[in-house]
């Protein structure tokens, strides 16, 4: 039996999880103080609707779950081997909540805004900052299609980055519109335009000549692939878009980055950036990511996605969302040293027999601290010097008075 965790998963010691925790809530605090109602969808999916969701190269990516009892053995016997798997575990919460609120619109308000908190999964090779479970935290608003949406997503989101602490970062904004006028514009055929914006989404990773390679690779033309890369690399700015014909799109960012920079008062600034393209391929409008210099990649993303909720029941809902990548702000904020903020903790030390006693006494300190109850034995200099090295900011003895001392002073 091995103690280790599968690669790509990690066990969190309680210190790390009292960060996590505390991250966590205030997180959520900022979006429900914003209006956002949060909901909760299973880790499983049927296997149709995740292969069917327009997700990208994260397709690539999804842990299947084998078909179970009667239904495995039958696919064995009749070898249909390509239908071993009917669920699959989420690689992201768009896909679940686009089948959530298409199963219980009527129930919900429009437009309907909600929080997602939960873990992901993805088949990837683990790195840092990157695991194969991890916890997104994502706000959504679905059944407006006004870019009065992307404006309060994005104040919203950069509000909640500057609660935990990350106040160095930068919000980038696109437009697949946009990105689609620039690819037909290079002589690409129209109905590859969702491949070429996958393909361009990877130049972060593999560099613009890593771009053109996998264009190349795909078969288009070298003319094609230069011309897009020389313009996404060139000037390339709001005002220069009319030759693509990408005006209301154009517009309607002008209009975005204006508004989003006057909320943001200079605590962070919103921008133009013509390569960003975000990899899933059900975004239909904007697309927008935050980068944290400090930590040298993206620690947020989202966009919108019209077309996803209409896959379930054919009836088009315009949506848009933008999700926090928990374990990224986790891994800045540890590098830091941050510590557990929230109430001290202490630690209450009771001869044995008198738990009823430390108890009821334990609840008197709960407004003011997180009371942990420990059986006194005869080496207590040993207990406190544990308790010390647990991060216990207090000891007290009950029935003591006058016993309650600092510990790590």
């Amino acid at each position: 039996m091995k103690t280790t965790p599968v690669e790509g998963m990690r066990d969190y010691l309680p210190a790390e999880n009292d960060i996590r925790d505390r991250l966590l809530a205030d997180i959520l605090n900022v979006y429900r103080a914003s209006g956002f109602r949060h909901i909760d969808t299973p880790a499983v999916e049927s296997i149709e609707n995740l292969e069917n969701s327009d997700g990208g190269d994260n397709l690539k990516l999804i842990y299947r779950l084998e078909k179970r009892g009667q239904k495995l053995e039958k696919a064995i016997a009749d070898g249909d081997f390509a239908h071993l798997c009917d669920l699959g575990l989420r690689y992201d919460l768009t896909l679940p909540l686009s089948r959530y609120y298409a199963a219980h619109k009527n129930e919900l308000e429009t437009p309907f805004k909600c929080i997602q908190t939960g873990r992901v999964y993805r088949a990837e090779r683990p790195q840092k900052g990157r695991l194969r479970e991890f916890v997104q935290c994502d706000i959504d608003i679905l059944g407006s299609e006004s870019m009065d949406c992307e404006t309060e997503l994005i104040s919203v989101t950069a509000e909640a980055l500057l609660a935990v602490g990350i106040d160095d970062f930068k919000v980038r904004v696109n437009h697949r519109n946009i990105l689609r006028g620039v690819i037909l514009s290079c002589g690409f055929p129209a109905e590859s335009a969702d491949t070429v914006c996958v393909t361009i989404d990877k130049q972060d990773k593999i560099g613009f000549d890593g771009v053109k390679a996998e264009l190349s690779e795909k078969g288009f033309a070298e003319e094609s692939a230069d011309k897009l890369i020389a313009i996404l690399t060139g000037d390339l700015s709001l005002g220069t878009l009319s030759a693509y014909g990408c005006e209301d799109a154009a517009n309607a960012l002008t209009d975005l980055l204006a508004k989003s920079n006057a909320l943001a008062d200079g605590r962070y600034e919103v921008v133009f950036d013509p390569t960003l393209v975000r990899g899933q391929g059900y975004y239909t409008g904007t697309v927008f990511e935050v980068e944290c210099p400090s930590f040298g990649g993206t620690v947020a993303g989202g966009g919108r996605y019209d077309n996803l909720v209409g896959k379930f029941g054919g009836e088009t809902v315009p949506a848009v969302g933008f999700s926090i990548g928990f374990e990224r702000i986790f891994s800045v904020l540890t590098e830091r040293g941050t510590k557990q903020a929230g109430k001290p903790r202490l630690a209450l030390f009771y001869d044995e027999g008198a738990s009823e006693q430390a108890i009821r006494y334990a609840r008197t300190l709960h407004a003011e601290f997180d009371v942990s109850l420990i059986c006194k034995k005869k080496k207590v200099g040993k207990q406190l010097a544990q308790a010390e090295a647990q991060g216990y900011a207090f000891a007290e003895f009950l029935g003591e008075d006058g016993s309650r001392k600092p510990l790590g002073v």
